[in-house]
């Protein structure tokens, strides 16, 4: 069994963020995150926490504007750090899948570790139209751009609750623990019956 530690660093610097983070796909539980919005700090520590690893980030946004471009670059930077990480993708399980109740809240999340980005997002008639002071499209925005910087597919769905946060905490949950299934490693073997992964 390979015993390497994945890691990897990110950086994006434009006009409108920012951002620096270290990344451990086999951590112990040391988050910290600090993006100036702090609804995503809360569901960027609860998908790490879930998903077993360690992260250090930091923002800096337009966020005077809004926070759109702060989401949308952290999951750009997050997600290619994840995919260097994880180096060739040999002996990871691949796919995930995780639904964590939040009270009255459930959401759905399968991924596929598969070289093909795609975003399938249901159900998001169920949040309010504004959470945290932000339209709730910034988070189907954070979701797919996180698809689309891994390389995977990537399925939610909202599928009951009455609360924006406790579903957007389920939704958060629920990828942390895909996460730490499709992340975790199985041998060496590419799992793929083409034998690579694209």
């Amino acid at each position: 069994m390979e015993s390497t530690v994945r890691t990897a660093t990110g950086k994006r610097v434009s006009k409108e963020t920012s951002i620096e983070l270290a990344l451990c796909l086999d951590g112990s539980g040391k988050i910290d995150v600090q993006t100036g919005f702090g609804m995503l700090d809360h569901m960027l520590t609860l998908t790490s926490f879930w998903a077993g690893m360690d992260l250090s980030l930091r923002c800096t946004g337009d966020m005077h504007v809004d926070a759109h471009h702060t989401v949308e670059d952290t999951a750009l930077v997050l997600g290619d750090a994840l995919l260097r990480a994880l180096s060739d993708r040999a002996g990871i399980a691949r796919v995930g899948h995780g639904r964590v109740p939040m009270d009255e809240a459930l959401a759905e999340v399968t991924i596929d570790i598969s070289g093909r980005p795609y975003l399938v997002w249901m159900g998001d008639e169920l949040l309010p139209p504004v959470m945290a002071g932000e339209e709730k499209d910034v988070w189907r925005e954070w979701y797919k751009a996180f698809a689309s910087a891994v390389r995977m597919n990537l399925h939610v769905s909202f599928l009951y609750g009455k609360n924006g946060h406790h579903l957007l905490e389920s939704a958060a949950k629920g990828l942390g623990l895909a996460l730490a299934q499709a992340v975790h490693r199985q041998g060496s073997a590419v799992r793929s019956t083409k034998g690579a992964l694209d």
